[in-house]
This record gives C-alpha cells, structure tokens and sequence, in this order.
C-alpha cells in the first residue's frame, strides 16, 4: 500500500514516459483524489486520518512540484536528445536509469516519515484489514502472472511489451515483434521471481506494522520502502541485473533499427510530457 503511494509519486514525472500516459497534467493535479482512492483498496481510514493525509499529500506534491519536477524537465531533454541524435546506447540508458533512481530515493526519504506516522497511528482491525487486502491483491497478480503456462506468460508479455512500444514509437516492424518477442522468451520465469519478490516484501511489511508500538518501527519501515534493496535474495538481485540489462538492450536494439517516423514520434511524445510538466502550476504548501 504505502510502496503504491511512493510509486504513484515518482509516475508524476519519470515513469509516464514509459507508461503511456498523455495527460501528464490531468493526472498530477488529480492525485490529491487519485492516491486516496487507491489507498482504499488496502486500508479504510477513519475521517480524522483522512484529513490528515490529505492535508499531509498536498505538502508533498507542494513540495514535489516546486522542488523535483525541474530535474524532470531536465532528464527529459536529455531522454530526448539521446533520440533525437540517435544515439540510445547502452551506457546512455544506464545513466537515465541512474538518474530515475536518485529520484525515486529522494521521493521515498521525503515521504517515508508520513508512512512511518501513518501506521503508527492504524488500530488492529485496520492492519487486519490492510492484511488481508494485500493477500488478495497478491493472489490476484499469481493468478494472472503466474497460473498461465510459462509459453502463455512469454506470450502474453511480450504483447503488453509490443503495446507500450507501440504507445511511444507507432507500429512496429515484423523484426521489431521478433526482437520483443526474444527479448520475453529470454526473461523465461521472470514472472515468478518478481511476483516472488513482492510477496516477501509485503509479508515483512505486514509483520512490521504489526509490531509498530516498538522503538525499531521507524528503522524497520525505512528499510522497508528507502533501502528495500537491501532485503532483497542473492537470487532476486541477480535476476533483477539481468532483468535491467536485457531491458536496455531491447531499447538499443529497437531504436538501432527504427524508422525516422518512428524516432519523431517517440520525440514528440517525450516533448508532450516535457510541456504538459512546464504548464503545471504547483500547489502552495499546507499551511498548518
């Protein structure tokens, strides 16, 4: 739940180039609604804790507005510059992966202490309820990820894989979908390490709320949604590297042979981000 509403932030600006969204400034002035709504699939709060986390979110996409989406603007330009030259290479790709990284960090410190006052403040029924509602959540995402053969799983991901592209870069040629489909045969049982992960992830989650009257909760949720790396299987790490990698190469290797019309779509869609950040106007922070 409280990793979604750090993910929800950080879609404001560096995930919406890859995840098809057009309306940039719809979707951030709307968040104030849209991240509420979407805790309320995992937790019921109670109309005090819900004018507190409305009056604490508007801070933060204040303080998000004002302070990050700058350096968006920048990573946009240097996204677009690697397209518009054509020069998408591997090294190029892992310094915007950096970059988006740093940024996500500074999202989770910023928002981490609110996490850590929110939980602190559920009462039993409430983590109970936010339990079970993880457990459905995580039921559902095996039933769709995993219960499918793994011939299925590849095919069905690489159509998802096809219809982002497709978002960005217009129709893909056949060697385009041949490469997409390599690219998703190589990833083989990526489904089950990710799905994996996230359920070791949610059980320690659970287990820390659970235990949020002791002193160590604070150390305890920061790890959980700051330095989650750090709990992460020698397996899952390995299989994360490679995950990345093979991601890098599919985008070189697609932009190595894309067509011009192509390589000015993608442009355009990224300039289309960039404007729809330059007309926000941020919110002014809370006053208490």
């Amino acid at each position: 739940m409280l990793q979604r509403l750090k993910l929800l932030l950080v879609l404001l600006a560096l995930s919406l180039v890859l995840a098809g969204c057009n309306r940039v400034g719809l979707a951030y002035r709307n968040l104030d609604v849209i991240i509420p709504w979407t805790l309320s699939d995992y937790l019921d709060m109670t109309p005090g804790q819900k004018t507190w986390f409305n009056d604490t979110l508007k801070e933060h996409l204040a303080w998000h507005c004002t302070t990050q989406l700058p350096g968006y603007l920048d990573w946009l330009d240097r996204l677009q510059q690697m397209v518009d030259n054509h020069q998408v290479t591997d090294a190029a790709l892992q310094t915007r992966t950096v970059e988006a990284k740093q940024a996500i960090a500074e999202i989770a410190q910023q928002v981490t202490p609110s996490a850590i006052q929110l939980l602190q403040g559920l009462d039993d029924q409430q983590v109970k309820d936010m339990n079970q509602a993880l457990a459905k959540d995580l039921r559902k995402r095996q039933d769709e990820y995993l219960k499918p053969p793994l011939p299925q799983q590849i095919k069905e991901r690489a159509e998802r894989m096809n219809k982002r592209l497709e978002t960005w870069m217009g129709p893909l040629s056949a060697s385009q979908q041949n490469r997409v489909m390599t690219w998703s045969i190589d990833l083989g049982e990526q489904n089950q390490q990710w799905i994996g992960n996230r359920a070791r992830w949610q059980a320690q989650f659970i287990e820390a709320v659970q235990h949020r009257d002791g002193a160590d909760f604070p150390q305890k949720i920061e790890q959980l949604l700051v330095n989650r790396e750090s709990l992460w299987t020698p397996e899952y790490r390995v299989a994360y590297a490679q995950t990345e990698t093979a991601a890098r190469s599919l985008l070189v290797d697609l932009t190595a042979e894309s067509t011009v019309q192509q390589r000015l779509k993608l442009s355009q869609k990224i300039d289309k981000v960039r404007s729809d950040f330059q007309a926000l106007k941020c919110l002014k922070s809370v006053q208490p």
